[in-house]
């Protein structure tokens, strides 16, 4: 199993959500609001006003979990949706999940996605 976090500008979050969905067998997907900086970090910005402004920009970040088969599709939909071309449009970072547990029936593995 792979955990599948993307950070993506809140702009695109409709288009990669849709395509996501019709993605058969993806077990859900958790959507937070966050903010961050980049590379670029506003340093050539003389205001403190427009420093500060720019220094955390809000982003959207999505994460999911799915078996191993399922994320090179995952990763290439929120590639290609979540591109604009422009700085900041983004990170997406695979992970190892070692276990899942259902709180609710204390599933374990596979069958708690």
């Amino acid at each position: 199993m792979k955990e599948i976090k993307a950070i993506i500008r809140p702009s695109k979050l409709l288009e990669v959500t849709e395509e996501l969905h019709a993605i058969e067998g993806l077990p859900g997907v958790t959507v937070a609001e966050i903010k961050g900086f980049g590379k670029g970090r506003a340093r050539n910005a003389t205001d403190k006003f427009v420093y500060e402004m720019v220094e955390f920009m809000p982003r959207i970040q999505l994460e999911v979990v799915v078996a191993d088969e399922m994320v090179a599709e995952v990763v290439n939909v929120i590639q290609k949706y979540a591109h604009t071309g422009n700085t900041g449009d983004g990170k997406i970072f695979v992970s190892t999940v070692d276990e899942i547990v259902k709180i609710r029936t204390n599933e374990r593995g596979r069958d708690a996605m």
